[in-house]
């Protein structure tokens, strides 16, 4: 399997620390406000990295972080006149809810900030003590001079961020380069040696990595954002603090675009997984998402979003037959295939196109296909589950069916009778009626020797 290292820029070959076990760490939400796209493409990409290592027989620790303190929390706590426990409590809670959704796998482990103060605190004290840190006025910052490879990850000489480093209002820093481990924050703060205050974002991840992985972990991944400055501290202060390599092959994903600019809650053109969650489904969102390269941009349009939702209505309705449970998947060429495209540094392009290869095999009766197509499509998070409706959501689609055709129907099944009939009479014009209608409320008939069902689209 290889992988493209950010670090060294080099798609090298992937070989964990210890030999078939992976320690996976990818910065997690900062929880003040609801998950958009660019979320869904950052946590659906390494969810399939997730699925596929264990697809490949890894023993896989996933540790995804919870930001539950910073400025942001605070500011909307403020705001709202809430405390930032209630603002980070609730708005956790969306975020698993919209993971959920995606059908996203839960972490194994899903530390929060708040919880790893001693840890946080311990880093600190270890990086004063190695002098790479300082305290000052209740703060303390890393000296990042002290650390020659620092800009190596983002590829930014240290001359040239020294151009753009200044000291702001009120900070005591050695150095305008230098960056906040711990914030004074008398409001808000937690007891600490250096007085009452908060951790800076970067040393979260480090503590809680260090915590649940280790000193030296096999992945971390996260969004291209995250590159610099945060994913260069963490490694800053991991080395120094640690003594030796933070990790080993650093991985991130591309941003989602909107008329070619980031996704972003800052330039407020952003979608929320619940608003795209009500038009198209998580196997839509994951197909589109899939359908690029995970390094690459993804530009979102209603066009490309229907275009996934019409390969995954291909694939969905594939004839379906038993799964196999003990079918032997490695002795089928199209298994290789998907193997050998997905070991490509995760080219998920490649793996859909084979699914869609075993997607025509199915509807043409070939033994083997449909149980093929079920287990890869799960290594990369499809699910072949049809969507269920409440009574009160089924009541609401005849409604609207009834609405739009001018009769009552209490039941699908009344539904499917009336257009039994309007064929059975030739009455073309009231059946294609009947379909345009179950269209607009999301609902198919198949015709089949057993008689008509109906689904979700």
């Amino acid at each position: 399997m290889r992988l493209h290292n950010s670090y060294t820029n080099q798609i090298e070959e992937f070989k964990p620390i210890e030999e078939n076990k992976v320690k996976m760490y990818v910065c997690g939400p900062t929880v003040y406000d609801n998950a958009h796209l660019g979320h869904a493409r950052c946590y659906i990409t390494w969810d399939v990295l997730y699925r596929y290592l264990k697809f490949k027989g890894y023993d896989v620790t996933y540790c995804r972080n919870v930001t539950d303190v910073d400025d942001k929390i605070l500011k909307k706590a403020e705001k709202e006149g809430k405390t930032p426990e209630e603002v980070s409590t609730f708005w956790y809670k969306k975020f698993t809810e919209s993971m959920n959704a995606l059908n996203n796998l839960k972490p194994d482990i899903e530390p929060f900030a708040t919880k790893t103060l001693g840890e946080m605190i311990a880093i600190n004290k270890d990086l004063i003590n190695n002098g790479y840190a300082y305290e000052a006025g209740g703060d303390v910052y890393f000296r990042v001079k002290k650390f020659p490879k620092y800009g190596y990850l983002s590829k930014q000489p240290i001359d040239q961020l020294e151009s753009g480093a200044r000291i702001e209002v009120g900070e005591l820093k050695e150095d305008p380069l230098d960056f906040a481990l711990w914030k004074k924050d008398e409001k808000f703060g937690y007891k600490s040696p250096w007085g009452v205050g908060r951790p800076g974002w970067h040393i979260e991840c480090s503590a809680m990595s260090r915590k649940h992985l280790g000193k030296t972990i096999d992945i971390h991944a996260g969004g291209a954002d995250l590159i610099f400055p945060h994913h260069e501290n963490e490694i800053a202060q991991s080395e120094c603090a640690n003594g030796c390599k933070f990790v080993n092959y650093w991985l991130h994903n591309g941003f989602v675009t909107i008329n070619k600019e980031k996704m972003s809650k800052s330039l407020g053109n952003f979608l929320t997984i619940d608003d795209l969650l009500k038009t198209y489904d998580a196997n839509t969102i994951r197909f589109f998402i899939l359908t690029n390269h995970y390094r690459m941009p993804v530009e979102f349009s209603d066009e490309a979003l229907q275009a996934a939702a019409n390969g995954v209505k291909r694939m969905l309705n594939a004839k379906r037959t038993p799964v196999d449970e003990s079918l032997d998947l490695t002795q089928f060429d199209e298994y290789k295939e998907f193997v050998e495209a997905m070991d490509d540094d995760l080219n998920t392009s490649k793996a859909l196109a084979v699914l869609f290869d075993l997607t025509n095999k199915a509807n043409k009766d070939v033994p083997y296909a449909f149980t093929l197509l079920h287990k890869l499509a799960g290594a990369l998070g499809f699910t072949f589950e049809k969507a269920e409706l409440s009574e009160d959501e089924l009541k609401a689609k005849l409604e609207e069916v009834s609405k739009a055709l001018g009769e009552d129907f209490a039941s699908m099944d009344e539904i499917i009778e009336r257009r039994k009939t309007a064929r059975a009479e030739k009455n073309w014009d009231v059946a294609d009626k009947i379909r345009v209608a179950l269209d607009g409320a999301g609902i198919v008939l198949k015709d089949s020797k057993e008689g008509t069902t109906w689904e979700l689209k």
